[in-house]
């Protein structure tokens, strides 16, 4: 009988309340699994962990969660918790880079017509691939000062580095509806230029797959227009950071954003939402972008049962939801955290 480890990083505000929630649900989902279990061990990463060490992410701490493939995170950082130079803490960049964490895949999937404020949508179900290792974020950790007269951010985009995630937006199309849209900003930028060359050379290798070119500030402006045109997108980094929270507000907010950082041999599961310290521990953040970030985790396991359980749990989240008063306080209802939660076990 097959065993998947898993490592859990809480982290910090909502993390722990939201996490607790994917695991309910990932037990209901193995009780009804046959021949899978998993076992989990809980890692101290974060805002907090600097508090309590001086260090966020301690080397030997990411020593032990590396010899894990698979990571579920549920939100890291706190605003007022920062480095000298104005910078948020963020270990969970820190151990997608140490990962090479490079396919950011964020699904974006409408469940009731009710959740969206666009008049008229009742079909939205497409995913952003955002490159996670590169772009604009590439010079976050270069020294610089408050004081200094310039401050100069790089954007780098490597051939390996568009090579594999565009790779793996084609392939996930090809088990979707086979179209994939370049987001760049190749008219003004050399980078991004540079970035679509490359987007059409791995397109020859897929005939069979529609293709589009749209600069990012389109891009914005479509989503909101046409999100049912979508499939997928592949963009660089912090583009594809921006976008995820719009298109997240398409299906209902933050709160039904599941996300998850893919790379060659590991991968990290979390809600692409924040910390939101100001409503930890009250009870009513929304779980589903976390439950939904363990499907992802199941179908990335890639095992018959482990697919059959994400399977579960997405139609688990639909059955629920088919019940429009069935929401969290972020959504105008008044489930709790741990409600919400038991409602999608319970539909499993």
């Amino acid at each position: 009988m097959p065993n998947f480890a898993i490592a859990v990083l809480p982290g910090d505000g909502i993390g722990p309340d939201v996490v607790a929630e994917g695991l309910k649900v990932l037990r209901a989902a193995e009780a009804k699994l046959e021949g899978v279990t998993f076992s989990t061990a809980e890692f101290l990463v974060g805002a907090g962990e600097y508090l309590r060490s001086g260090d966020p992410l301690p080397e030997a701490t990411f020593t032990e969660i590396a010899k894990y493939s698979t990571i579920l995170l549920g939100a890291m950082g706190l605003p007022n918790i920062r480095w000298a130079d104005g910078r948020e803490m963020a270990p969970q960049i820190d151990i997608r880079e140490k990962l090479g964490l490079y396919c950011g895949l964020r699904p974006i999937v409408l469940y009731h017509p009710n959740d969206t404020p666009l008049k008229g949508k009742t079909a939205i179900d497409f995913a952003l691939v955002r490159e996670s290792t590169e772009g604009l974020f590439v010079s976050r950790l270069v020294p610089y000062s408050l004081q200094a007269d310039q401050v100069t951010d790089e954007l780098r985009i490597t051939r390996s580095g568009a090579e594999r995630v565009i790779r793996s937006a084609f392939h996930l199309a090809a088990g979707r509806r086979k179209k994939v849209t370049l987001v760049d900003k190749a008219n003004v930028l050399p980078s991004m230029a540079y970035f679509r060359s490359i987007f059409d050379q791995i397109a020859a290798e897929f005939p069979d797959i529609a293709t589009e070119r749209v600069y990012v500030d389109a891009c914005a402006l479509y989503l909101v227009q046409r999100p049912e045109s979508f499939d997928v997108l592949v963009t660089e980094n912090m583009f594809g950071d921006i976008l995820s929270d719009l298109a997240a507000a398409l299906v209902g907010g933050m709160g039904m954003a599941p996300s998850a950082d893919i790379g060659d041999t590991h991968a990290v599961f979390q809600p692409s939402h924040g910390s939101a310290p100001d409503i930890a521990g009250k009870g009513i953040a929304n779980p589903v972008a976390t439950i939904l970030s363990v499907a992802l985790m199941l179908d990335w396991l890639d095992h018959p049962e482990t697919r059959r359980g994400a399977e579960m749990i997405r139609r688990a989240v639909s059955t629920v939801f088919a019940d429009p008063t069935a929401r969290t306080v972020d959504m105008g209802g008044a489930l709790t955290t741990t409600e919400m939660g038991s409602r999608i076990a319970e539909a499993v």
